[in-house]
């Protein structure tokens, strides 16, 4: 019997087998490529800037500077660059559990609310997984499901800018991992009423995730408005709450969201969640921002009063627009809302070619503005 070999070298690890090229006929790539469903994935377009930030109305962002104690605890974080993040997040984590009276270990954060979303996804879905989600609504959705090898399931939207739940819960099948509700629905504007959420999440099996996305949720006024604490208050596992420091509390640039679930969900999120993501200058800033409970209060009906003034103005002038509960409002131009959004510079609004015109609600100045060119358009150029 032949003595035996030496066995694979531990400092090389062991013999991989010879790549299949070249072979008859074939040859290499000539360039590395992507999956194919990345290589079809349109690019996530965002805002249009404009020349005064005052004039951007187009990002849904916050007009107003961060709130107090926001720059301090910030300034001292940068400090400290130098040194990796809290990867466990704590300090956010123990903050949001005081605000909202949950256990830390039912939260998970990243790179704001669209990141999570983005990792919720990956880790609930593959290839041959179906997600159910309205449409038209925020325009990550359909990235973050092909992004993870997942099929996208859109169900459109009702006349009235609404989410056809009757119609998503149909759309369920036994390849369903998740069904997104946006609620206020971006960049339309309505939200789902409570009754109807709660007979989406009992009509669909318990394995589906139901995620709902409230990153506007400070700024419903709507008695009936959904919201998903309630049904994981009364104990549904399968539902995940998306919420963002990008919006109500003015943080946009430091990239900073979170879910909520339920423990088991909320660590399959962070196991897939980069590691570092948030930063300390995002995770001391958004601390500093649950600290302003009043002032934030105050801005947040100070962006509401400037709603219904874009709203009720853009109505005088004869426009028909659907019920807005977030810090934007929708005009559906069809055809005309490229011509439109580019009739408003030097304002800059969110056109969707071939559906209509997103407005953020900016300062008094940039609301009066914006009325009067939507007046001149309006009356005929």
């Amino acid at each position: 019997m032949p003595a035996p070999g030496p066995g694979p070298n531990p400092r090389r690890g062991p013999s991989r087998p010879t790549p299949p090229y070249p072979r008859a006929g074939l040859s290499r790539p000539t360039a590395p490529n992507p999956r194919p469903e990345v290589a079809d994935l349109p690019l996530y377009r965002a805002g249009r800037p404009a020349g005064d930030d005052e004039l951007k109305l187009s990002s849904n962002e916050n007009p107003f500077p961060p709130l107090p104690g926001v720059m301090e605890r910030a300034a001292a974080a940068l400090g400290r660059v130098n040194r990796y993040p809290d990867a466990g997040i704590n300090d956010l984590y123990d903050a949001l559990a005081g605000t909202t009276g949950l256990p830390a270990d039912r939260f998970a954060a990243g790179t704001g609310s669209v990141a999570v979303l983005f990792h919720l996804v990956s880790a609930f879905c593959g290839p041959d997984d179906e997600v159910v989600m309205p449409w038209r609504s925020f325009e990550a959705y359909p990235i973050a499901i092909a992004s993870a090898g997942a099929t996208a399931v859109p169900v459109p939207l009702r006349a009235d800018a609404t989410h056809d739940l009757d119609a998503m819960a149909a759309a369920v099948t036994e390849r369903t991992r998740a069904v997104l509700v946006c609620t206020p629905n971006n960049p339309t504007g309505p939200v789902v009423r409570q009754t109807d959420l709660d007979r989406l999440v009992a009509s669909v099996p318990d394995d589906v995730l139901v995620v709902v996305d409230e990153a506007y949720v400070e700024f419903v006024r709507h008695v009936n408005a959904a919201t998903g604490l309630s049904l994981l208050a009364a104990g549904r596992q399968n539902v995940v709450v998306l919420r963002t420091f990008s919006k109500a509390f003015g943080l946009a640039g430091l990239r900073v969201g979170y879910a909520i679930s339920t423990p088991a969900v909320a660590e399959a999120i962070r196991k897939v969640t980069p590691p570092f993501s948030v930063t300390d200058l995002a995770q001391a800033a958004a601390v500093a921002s649950l600290e302003s409970a009043d002032e934030l209060e105050e801005r947040v009906e100070a962006v509401v009063a400037q709603r219904s003034l874009l709203v009720d103005g853009l109505r005088a002038q004869g426009w028909d627009l659907p019920d807005a509960q977030g810090n934007f409002v929708w005009l559906p131009l069809g055809g005309d809302a490229v011509p439109f959004a580019e009739a408003m510079h030097p304002i800059a609004v969110r056109p969707f070619a071939g559906e209509g015109v997103r407005i953020s609600v900016g300062s008094t100045e940039a609301v009066d503005r914006l009325l009067e060119a939507s007046a001149w358009w309006r009356t005929g150029r």
